[in-house]
């Protein structure tokens, strides 16, 4: 046996000199550590983190915070063979690891991506638009989201002490807020080496990531407002938590979930989608050896298939599973994580016998397995169970919907009508994902239509997409990661809602000068500066609200025309005048809206090379007034909001854009993005423009 695990607090590596917990490899029953946090100080951690955690945090921006989050995801991917050999001694397959580990991996390459490219290079982030409060501009209204000023405290199950605690810590650390990570016990190990790999970068901000491992008693009694506690565990545990976090403290969980896989009435045997659910129930039943909070705990299936479903998973696993030690060659399946948890599996499948099942599928007493050795036979001292399907004659019997054997353990459920299969769905109570194995939409609509409001993720497996599926238990970063109810009604991952979950919204009001100062985005009725070309000038000098003011230039029916021959437009409302007459939206023939946009970028560009490397598009774009021949436009276009790029010599500039009539009537708006490089210097070495629009967009 090593020594004790250490904690990683206020920057510094502890741990107590005696006692602890012992954690056992489960596949042999060796000990493996000791775990323990008695003597940590929990209430200095927390002011470490409240201070000069978000202190060093605080004075970045979202980009800077998404480049570290990508130099973090390089560390753990150079490292992760460490990663993977642990992995082994909590009982991972190589398949299990990878879930875990690089699942985990991806969570920070995601959040590094979408950061920089779904948030501004600044400190906060708007939510929705302007909303103007008086007549005449002066006094208007914006929500903005701020970080909140705590610390995430995040309390993890045993099952992924990577990807778990990963998904938590991605998107706090985007938002700005510290981070203290609780692991579960007996995988406590594996969360001491990524954040030990992390520390050993030298990268990580001042107490922005601290660990405490061992239990935490006393814990919640130094939360307080403008705190988090994200948990991943049992809903009684949650709940119990719940009641102790002081009012104002954010509380989300993610709980254990009664997990639905309905196979659709058209999915009989033989077809593409029947194959694809006996697939999908195999790996969700062997995979973490069923340990998933995601994992498939009903399959929900038309009774005349009961018995095929049966036999071909039997088949299935026969032909793909070999349960044993990981470190042996060819296992695919291994233990669960402790002697405890194979107890407390087996405790719960007896109890869904009592209340009316039967095995279907596989035994309850200890199987043969692999040693690390290559050999055969029993493990006594290991924590192995074989794969298991329960049948229910009942399927509504209460036990089946509340009980969760959270281990390699599913209960087969029939159903004679598509109403009867999304009720049994939603006697669970609120879960985390149902998949549906259908290749029809009209099964897929009425099932959505019965099902979504129970399920925090809903997947639709078909011969279309079930090469390329992420699976029932896998969830994605880009999409919520939660569910309702017994679930625990929180929304972990989810893209960049689930950075908002981290941060605080508030409605401002003032007026357009005082808002462009706080917001960093210049809003109508705010100062504007005339003078050089605002084109000429690189990031380092332009200012927002620097503006052109361009001349007028007439419409006339012969420019209509021009445009509609040369560009092949010759909708109605441009060539006849009766017909545009007639219609209520217009006076007589108009000018084309694509017509009136060219000739504003030509009204307020500076053609000559400088520092604009290129136009990469147009975004919120209204035609507001139509404008007839005769008429003249002009335009203003204004710095609206100025994002330098981290890791290149150019960043965005997005213009407010508005064409005006000759009665100063506004004609259209939208926003024109640009490239511009960083300064006159960069502007000279002409990078590769040709590419920076697909590289601004990625």
């Amino acid at each position: 046996m090593t020594g004790m695990l250490a904690s990683y607090l206020c920057d510094q590596w502890w741990a107590p000199s005696e006692g602890g917990v012992i954690v056992r490899d489960p596949s042999t029953g060796e000990p493996i550590v000791r775990v323990s946090a008695e003597g940590a100080d929990l209430a200095g951690a927390l002011g470490y983190a409240r201070t000069t955690g978000q202190a060093s945090l605080g004075a970045l921006t979202f980009h800077q915070r998404a480049l570290l989050l990508k130099e973090f995801a390089l560390a753990l991917t150079d490292r992760k063979q460490e990663l993977y050999d642990l992995s082994k001694r909590a009982g991972a397959t190589q398949r299990d690891a990878l879930s875990d580990v690089d699942g985990g991996i991806g969570v920070l390459f995601t959040y590094s991506s979408k950061g920089r490219r779904e948030l501004p290079n600044a400190q906060v982030y708007l939510d929705g638009p302007v909303e103007p409060l008086s007549k005449d501009g002066s006094f208007l209204g914006r929500h903005v989201y701020t970080r909140l000023p705590g610390v995430a405290v995040q309390i993890n199950a045993f099952n992924f002490p990577v990807w778990g605690a990963l998904e938590k810590f991605a998107p706090a650390f985007l938002a700005g807020v510290p981070t203290l990570v609780k692991p579960a016990t007996p995988t406590a190990y594996l969360a001491e080496a990524w954040v030990r790999i992390l520390v050993e970068t030298g990268r990580v901000p001042a107490g922005s990531l601290q660990l405490v491992s061992g239990s935490v008693p006393g814990l919640f009694d130094h939360l307080r407002l403008g705190d988090v506690v994200g948990f991943t565990g049992s809903a009684s545990t949650a709940s119990r938590l719940r009641e102790q976090a002081a009012p104002g403290v954010r509380f989300t969980s993610e709980t254990d979930s009664i997990n639905a896989s309905v196979l659709g009435p058209d999915a009989v045997p033989g077809t593409p989608e029947f194959d694809a659910y006996v697939k999908q129930l195999m790996v969700e039943l062997t995979t973490k050896a069923g340990q998933k909070c995601t994992a498939i705990r009903r399959a929900i299936v038309p009774e005349a298939s009961v018995d095929a479903l049966v036999d071909a998973v039997r088949t299935t696993i026969a032909q793909r599973v070999v349960i044993g030690d990981p470190h042996a060659e060819g296992v695919t399946m291994g233990p669960l994580v402790s002697a405890e948890q194979r107890d407390e599996v087996l405790s719960a499948v007896g109890a869904l016998e009592a209340a009316g099942g039967r095995l279907l599928l596989g035994s309850t007493d200890a199987p043969d397995v692999v040693r690390a050795d290559g050999s055969t036979g029993p493990a006594p001292e290991g924590a192995f169970v074989e794969p298991l399907l329960v049948g229910f004659g009942d399927a509504s019997a209460r036990a089946v919907h509340e009980i969760e054997a959270f281990g390699p353990v599913a209960s087969v459920l029939s159903y004679r009508t598509l109403e009867e299969a999304a009720a049994l769905v939603d006697l669970g109570g609120g879960s985390l994902v149902t998949s549906v194995a259908t290749n029809d939409p009209g099964v897929a609509t009425e099932l959505m239509s019965r099902i979504a409001a129970f399920n925090g993720r809903v997947l639709f497996l078909s011969r279309d997409n079930a090469r390329t599926s992420t699976g029932h238990g896998a969830p994605v970063p880009h999409l919520v990661h939660g569910g309702p109810g017994r679930a625990g009604g929180g929304e972990e991952l989810g893209g960049i809602r689930a950075v908002l979950h981290y941060m605080q919204r508030t409605a401002v009001q003032g007026s357009p000068e005082m808002l462009t100062a706080l917001t960093g985005v210049w809003h109508q009725g705010a100062a504007v500066h005339h003078g050089r070309h605002p084109f000429r000038k690189p990031l380092s000098e332009l200012e927002l609200g620097d503006q052109v003011a361009s001349e007028s230039r007439e419409v006339t029916l012969d420019d209509i025309e021009t445009f509609a021959h040369f560009t092949g437009d010759t909708f109605y409302a441009h060539m006849d005048e009766d017909a545009a007459s007639a219609n209520p939206f217009f006076p007589g023939r108009v000018a084309h809206g694509y017509l009136l946009v060219s000739w504003a970028a030509g009204l307020f560009v500076d053609p000559d090379p400088g520092p604009v490397l290129a136009n990469y598009g147009l975004e919120n774009l209204r035609f507001l007034t139509p404008v007839s021949p005769g008429d003249t436009i002009r335009v203003l276009l204004t710095a609206k909001q100025i994002t330098p790029r981290e890791t290149d010599d150019y960043g965005e500039v997005r213009w407010d854009a508005v064409i005006l009539n000759q009665r100063d009537e506004i004609v259209a708006t939208y926003d024109v993005l640009t490239l511009v490089a960083k300064d006159d210097s960069a502007a000279g070495d002409k990078p590769d423009a040709a590419a920076a629009p697909l590289e601004a967009v990625r």
